[in-house]
């Protein structure tokens, strides 16, 4: 009997409606025309606008994602948010997602694993979804616009607002799933990227600073560098463990981080620049969401096919990272 695996069953992505380009950014913090785009890749991004909320935003994303997969809503057994901006930090956002989607009989959870957190979610529901054959639906949603630090250079310029989605669901064809999964972290880079205050070793207090409660990038060369190995080394791992080459990988779905930081993964992984599924320049950095934003606005103008290899990595806050082989 042929054991069962997983498939990507449909795509959701979304986005606000207010689009920001680089030129309102750079006036603000006195950078030259095109600064952005050099160093970036980002030509403009998406930001939320007041009444705008996570759930909502991921709400939209997951609606599309069970059209296209053309699955009942009593048929997903499972919803997994992946997000790092949830409406508020107690009680979870998934249940309220899953209300909103009318998912009646199925248990919803958080995850926050930062820019990395799409990965994990994708590993779990498909442990879940061979498991208990049964449908899982992944969101991963953030409105980091309302968590930037508006005047520190390094993380005003990057990141952005939107939600991918995937509904994973069984199959036994046994030719598709996740293939391979490397997950990793480095407790050593912790403080790298966070926010300082909100959490129970330094709660909220009237006299803390705001910019307390705002991401901040401690040093951006050194999370370069650590996310281009961590991004690495857990791509070639993943493609060993699945048997899969480089010259057959078809797709690489890198975490949107910046242009540069993609290209030098890529050009250590030795991948051909035309399989590179790249979103940046329109979307920004929405962290957890740019892998399954960059594979729905991919599946869109150019459809995932049977049987095509697709290597994803992602590596972000913790530090926590890794990269999977899902064959389609």
């Amino acid at each position: 009997m042929t054991p069962l695996s997983s498939r990507f069953a449909g795509f959701g992505h979304a986005v606000p409606s207010r689009i920001v380009h680089n030129a309102e950014i750079e006036a603000r913090l006195g950078l030259d025309e095109g600064w952005i785009e050099r160093r970036t890749g980002i030509r403009s991004r998406y930001w939320a606008k007041d009444g705008d909320t996570l759930s909502g935003l991921a709400a939209e994303a997951g609606k599309m994602a069970l059209e296209a997969a053309g699955v009942a809503p009593d048929e997903i057994a499972m919803t997994l948010l992946a997000t790092s901006t949830p409406d508020h930090l107690l009680p979870p956002s998934a249940p309220l997602l899953a209300y909103k989607l009318g998912l009646e009989k199925s248990g919803a959870i958080d995850l926050a694993g930062a820019c990395s957190g799409f990965l994990y979610a994708l590993t779990l529901a498909d442990g879940f979804v061979r498991a208990h054959a049964r449908a899982v639906l992944i969101v991963a949603a953030n409105i980091l616009s309302r968590r930037i630090n508006p005047a520190e250079r390094a993380s005003a310029v990057l990141f952005a607002d939107g939600a991918g989605a995937v509904v994973l669901a069984p199959c036994s064809n046994g030719q598709s799933g996740l293939r391979a999964a490397v997950l990793a972290s480095d407790g050593r880079g912790y403080d790298l990227i966070g926010i300082p205050s909100g959490g129970s070793n330094r709660p909220f207090s009237p006299d803390t600073a705001a910019d307390q409660f705002r991401m901040s990038m401690r040093d951006g060369r050194e999370v370069f560098s650590r996310a281009v190995d961590l991004m690495t080394q857990t791509s070639r791992q993943a493609m060993t463990d699945a048997s899969v080459t480089v010259s057959t990988v078809d797709r690489f779905i890198p975490h949107q981080a910046n242009v540069r930081l993609c290209e030098a993964v890529r050009h250590n992984l030795g991948l051909e620049e035309s399989k590179v599924v790249s979103t940046i320049a329109e979307f920004g950095n929405s962290s957890a969401a740019t892998i399954p934003l960059s594979l729905s606005i991919q599946h869109r103008h150019k459809p995932l096919k049977s049987g095509e290899h697709l290597l994803m990595t992602a590596a972000g806050a913790g530090l926590s990272g890794g990269a999977a082989l899902f064959t389609m």
